[in-house]
């Protein structure tokens, strides 16, 4: 990727990484970016660095624009590898006396990564740093999503430097909202769903902090994916909308099946939701990725969860998306379980008491049904279906 200017004097140095297909059990399947920022002022500065891999392609970016060895400052938002895994590169570049700002917490935890003795400048949330003709304001984010987190403002230009906040994993020649439309609003959706809802209480005191101070923002540039310069507040707003988990009339199945029958009852339970006007999808475990299963668990109201019962316990898949649910916090969540058997029956007892612990309000004790589901079995997962949808909202 060529560095591009997004505003007078400030220019997107990062990288497009096309390949990467898998971030932490996240499926990244259009890759994603890891965008840098340079800006042109008295004083030089770089806002975060790229991938360890990329690190090359960093500073042949910058070198577009200027010798590297001339940047005077060097902020890291977020110690996260995938931006600050290359810079050992840059200060090497650039000299390691250069001062490299970051949080009280950034500076801990690049000590310990990198063992290096750089010139660290650890900032107070509030402080400012005057480049010449503007001045950045440095925001402590922490848990957003790292204890670490920030954002940099560049007061005079509006402009917000936001890490991982309103960012999305997609790669493509696209650098700005408005060159994509609404098509960047289910990236934005899943990459909040899979990193941020643990954080959604956070995230909106920090959006009701901006409002009171009343920080004017023209431009969003987070560090993957497209930068917000049309309307940086819609995805703002989406966030207040996300982070509220508001339930929708809507439910989402989840299951794994053996020899079809689990499949089955996942299918009578998903007619007779659809029945009663609920926005229902069947997800089988093996044809879906647990990412884009969370990002249909976001907004419903309703998680159902089958799984037939395999050496007295759960499926294996069924095990990993729930451990999956349960460290991302979902709020506000109807649950139920079922699910078929041959001689135990355990899984869905088992799947109960997981969607309790994660405080789900569990209407149903669940459905099981040893071997392959009969007329009166499918009946009760029809009844469950319409139970459900009594207890969403209209």
């Amino acid at each position: 990727m060529k560095a591009v200017e997004i505003a007078k004097g400030i220019y997107d140095v990062g990288a497009i990484d096309w390949n990467i297909r898998d971030f932490h059990g996240y499926s990244t399947h259009l890759g994603t970016t890891y965008n840098a920022y340079l800006i042109m002022d008295e004083k030089i500065t770089l806002i975060d660095t790229v991938k360890k891999d990329f690190a090359d392609e960093l500073l042949e970016n910058i070198s577009q624009i200027v010798d590297p060895k001339k940047i005077d400052y060097v902020i890291s938002n977020h110690t996260e590898m995938d931006h600050s895994g290359g810079l050992a590169r840059v200060m090497h570049r650039i000299g390691e006396d250069k001062p490299l700002y970051c949080s009280k917490l950034g500076h801990k935890n690049l000590s310990k990564h990198f063992q290096q003795k750089w010139n660290y400048q650890p900032v107070e949330d509030g402080s400012q740093l005057s480049l010449g003709k503007r001045t950045l304001v440095f925001m402590e984010t922490r848990m957003v999503h790292w204890p670490d987190s920030m954002f940099t403002y560049a007061k005079e230009d509006k402009i917000l430097f936001s890490s991982d906040g309103f960012g999305q994993h997609y790669a493509g020649l696209e650098r700005f909202d408005d060159q994509m439309g609404e098509e960047i609003m289910p990236h934005a959706k899943k990459y909040f769903a899979n990193i941020l809802l643990l954080y959604s209480p956070l995230i909106l005191k920090l959006v009701e902090k901006v409002k009171e101070i009343g920080l004017e923002i023209r431009m969003i540039c987070p560090d993957h994916g497209i930068i917000w310069r049309k309307d940086p507040l819609k995805i703002v707003g989406a966030y207040v909308e996300w982070g509220q988990q508001k339930p929708k009339r809507k439910a989402v199945v989840v299951y794994d099946t053996m020899w079809h029958s689990t499949e089955m009852m996942a299918e009578a339970i998903v007619d007779a939701l659809g029945q009663q006007g609920v926005d229902a999808k069947p997800m089988h475990l093996r044809k879906w990725h647990r990412s884009d299963i969370i990002t249909e668990v976001l907004d419903s109201g309703a998680i159902i969860v089958g799984s037939p019962t395999l050496n007295n316990g759960l499926f294996p898949t069924v095990s990993d998306f729930l451990a999956y649910m349960k460290g991302l916090k979902p709020q506000n969540k109807i649950g139920a379980a079922f699910g078929s058997y041959g001689w135990s029956g355990e899984a869905v007892k088992m799947i109960t008491a997981e969607l309790e612990g994660m405080k789900f309000k569990v209407i149903d004790p669940g459905i099981k049904v040893q071997y392959v589901p009969d007329k009166e079995a499918t009946q009760a997962c029809h009844e469950l279906g319409k139970k459900i949808a009594g207890e969403l909202p209209a």
